[in-house]
């Protein structure tokens, strides 16, 4: 495993405007000085976290896949984030991971916030995605998933680096952080968690609060209520010691999950 640049995107989003989104987003990618590996966007990066899918909705290969295909192949990196996707007569918190070469896989929000009514309008994902970059494995996880450590668990290391992006209330930011940091505990991994900032169309604010954390779980970066894009550095050789050093997934519990 080399070691492993990843790209944290700490923004407002405009309220339910895909166009004003990606015209931001895109002016905040180019001013990345740093090569990245992995560029990480919130959830729900095109319009903010609506339960209006109707009218929000977009089919795959349209508008936001074709601005990540352009943009992932011109900083060279991954990108990823949630966007709102219908399929037939179904819409899907759907993640979208897109490769610089043009090829990308999907994850579907596979826990709904009740909550807010996501569970009524949108359809709950089937199962999780595992992907590679520089030797290192990584799963992309969206927001509410962050609350349920069976589904995320990290059975036999299968992956080195878990991935949650959020639109997460600031009413809740203590469970965000401390969840963040359980989960990297628990795991014995990286744990990045990309959250936006400001208010959105339904007055409810964000603040942020966007980290990395170490697989011992300490912080490698925190965002706090910054605006700001970071690209932080992940070491392989500190995950692989710690794992040899503590290697308390060797006595972890077999199971599997019911979909």
């Amino acid at each position: 495993m080399q070691d492993l640049n990843i790209t944290l995107v700490q923004t407002p989003l405009f309220w339910k405007n895909c166009g004003a989104n990606l015209a931001m987003l895109e002016e905040k990618l180019w001013q990345i000085k740093d090569q990245s590996d992995l560029i990480i966007l919130p959830e729900m990066f095109t319009t903010g976290f609506s339960m209006d899918a109707a009218e929000l909705a977009e089919p795959m290969n349209l508008t936001a896949f074709k601005w990540m295909k352009q943009m992932a192949a011109q900083k060279k990196a991954v990108i990823t984030g949630s966007v709102i996707i219908k399929e037939g007569e179904k819409f899907y918190n759907r993640l979208i991971w897109m490769e610089p070469n043009g090829k990308c896989d999907i994850y579907d929000k596979r826990h709904l916030f009740r909550m807010a009514g996501e569970d009524k309008v949108y359809t709950a994902g089937t199962g999780k995605i595992i992907k590679e970059i520089k030797g290192w494995k990584i799963c992309p996880l969206v927001c509410y998933d962050l609350r349920f450590p069976v589904f995320s668990r990290n059975r036999e290391n299968e992956y080195d680096l878990l991935i949650y992006v959020a639109n997460w209330p600031a009413v809740r930011s203590v469970a965000w952080k401390t969840l963040l940091r359980a989960r990297a505990i628990e795991n014995i991994s990286y744990v990045a968690g990309v959250n936006r900032i400001g208010t959105d169309g339904n007055n409810l604010p964000y603040s942020g609060d966007s980290a990395v954390i170490g697989p011992v779980g300490e912080y490698i970066e925190e965002l706090h209520d910054r605006e700001e894009v970071k690209t932080i550095v992940l070491s392989g050789e500190h995950l692989n010691a710690f794992r040899q050093k503590f290697p308390a997934h060797l006595d972890a519990d077999s199971f599997e999950i019911e979909l």
